[in-house]
Parts: C-alpha cells; structure tokens; sequence
C-alpha cells in the first residue's frame, strides 16, 4: 500500500527492502505535483520489470485525468489491469489486507485523508462467556475455535462463530494529505492508533505566509490530535525552509516543528524522516522500528 506518490518515488524505493511490483494498491490524496508526479514512472518501471498483477490506484478524478493524458502524449504502455476507484466520502474498499476509508481535507484543490484499518485479525475463544454460561474447558472448546456447531448434552445448541472474538482490537492508521483544518479528521481519527499529518510551518511562520497555501502548523495539528485523544502523531511536509542541519544562527530547524508540537501534545510524537520505518503493536502502542 502506498500513500502518495511524488517525484523520484521509484528511485527512493530502490534504497529500501519494497519491491513496485508487489504494490497492491495507491492512495492519492490530491493532484498537486509533489503527491503524484511520480505515479507515472512507478507504474512505467512496474511494466518495464514485468507486472502482470492487477493494481488499484486511488484518487480524485482529476488524477486519473492527469495519468490519461501522460500515457497519451508519451505512449506510455500498461499492459497489466490498472483499475481506477474515484476517491469520496462513500468509499469502503478492502484491498491488500486493509479496509479503506476516506475524508475530505480542505486545501487549495480536492484533497482527502485514507484511514487504513486492520481488516483480518485473528480470532480467539470468547472463554470468560462459555464459562459465564456453564460451558467449563473441555475439548468442546477446540471445536467451538474452528467454528463448528455442537449440541450439548442439556439440548443447548452452540455456534462457534458466536463465541470467537478478535484477540486484539483492529489496528488504523489515518494518512492525511495537505490540510489547513486538522478538526476535519475527527472522525476519521476515532479509535486509530496513528495520525500522520503535514506540518508545514511553524505557526508563526504561518502567521507570515498567510492562509493562501492553506497548510497547517505543528501547533494546529498537535492541538487537534490532543484534543481527539490520538495516541501517537506523525508530523510531515516540513517546509524546506526547515533545515534537519542548520549551519546559522538564523536558519530554521526542523526541531523548532517538534518543539511546537510538544507544546500541544501529550502523546507519541514523531518527526518523519525519510526511510524510517514504524510500525503499530498489537497493544496499540506506536513505535519506531530500528535495524
């Protein structure tokens, strides 16, 4: 699953351990350059290395307008299925392992939030219910586990299915794309573990550029992610005007993002980095994971 695809994505991915042609499906959150202008390499390199399995991309229409028009004036060839699914507040797809949602943002252009959430979780034996009904442990219960139906000896019928439960609650990350109304992904955001979200000014840099660019500010973000009870955020799309590096007094730093955030936030806060890897444990807890 891949969320956004701006340029170079196809050479950043050669410096990791994802293979393009093992891709499922894209999520685009909007039709601004640096959120796709990598799209049509990446499904050029998946033809040229040999793709045939089908591929599902994700977007406003006008993404698709834009793809159309690249395979037309650079006869661009895809010969495997590349299945198109126009992005609204109805969406309700399960591909590659997740279900998928979606959420209108407020930016300069159509633009949406996907919630990714956990679709298969493995099941276990509701045993405090059997018990609560008589039932005690017995190998009746190794049955019930697989789903059979049984009859026990007072005449009760039991179906297993109603007494399998989830063995952890579905884990949910939301991906956002450009934003300037974090409150927006209130709903989105119930119950997710994770909130990635631009952050691309401070908010008083904000201040100065003004609402135009429509983009939100570590403050903004923090105070909204505390406020829906998110447990860990995700801040990204720094401004480059933030530098990872100063080397003067006077150049901004990306700290100075985290430092805001803090300030807002009580939760797990992260700065993303470029080919960080995270992941989101099955006690819910968010961690970063290094090699």
């Amino acid at each position: 699953m891949l969320v956004d695809c701006g340029e170079a994505t196809q050479h950043q991915l050669l410096r990791t351990r994802l293979s393009p042609l093992k891709l499922d499906t894209i999520l685009i959150t909007h039709v601004h350059g640096d959120h796709c202008y990598g799209l049509p390499g990446l499904l050029a390199s998946c033809q040229l290395n040999g793709r045939t399995d089908p591929l599902t991309l994700v977007g406003p229409a006008a993404v698709w307008a834009y793809l159309q028009a690249v395979i037309e004036h650079t006869e661009m060839r895809i010969d495997y299925p590349l299945r198109f699914v126009e992005v609204s507040e109805a969406l309700a797809l399960e591909q590659g392992g997740f279900r998928i949602t979606a959420a209108r943002l407020s930016h300069r252009t159509e633009c949406w939030a996907y919630r990714l959430q956990e679709a298969r979780v493995t099941a276990k034996l509701d045993t405090a219910r059997l018990q609560t009904e008589g039932v005690m442990p017995s190998p009746l219960y190794g049955l019930l586990q697989r789903g059979e139906t049984l009859v026990l000896e007072d005449g009760r019928q039991l179906e297993g299915a109603d007494y399998c439960i989830p063995s952890y609650p579905a884990r949910s990350v939301v991906v956002g794309g450009d934003n300037d109304r974090p409150e927006l992904l209130a709903e989105a955001c119930r119950g997710a573990q994770l909130l990635v979200h631009e952050a691309t000014y401070t908010e008083e840099v904000l201040q100065q550029v003004g609402p135009e660019p429509q983009h939100s500010s570590a403050e903004r973000v923090a105070r909204f992610a505390q406020q829906a009870g998110v447990p860990a955020l995700l801040l990204t799309h720094f401004s480059p005007r933030y530098l990872l590096h100063p080397r003067r007094e006077r150049d901004l730093s990306v700290e100075e993002l985290r430092i805001e955030a803090q300030r807002h936030y009580t939760g797990t806060l992260f700065l993303a980095r470029d080919f960080e890897t995270y992941t989101i444990r099955r006690d819910g807890q968010v961690e970063r994971v290094t090699d």
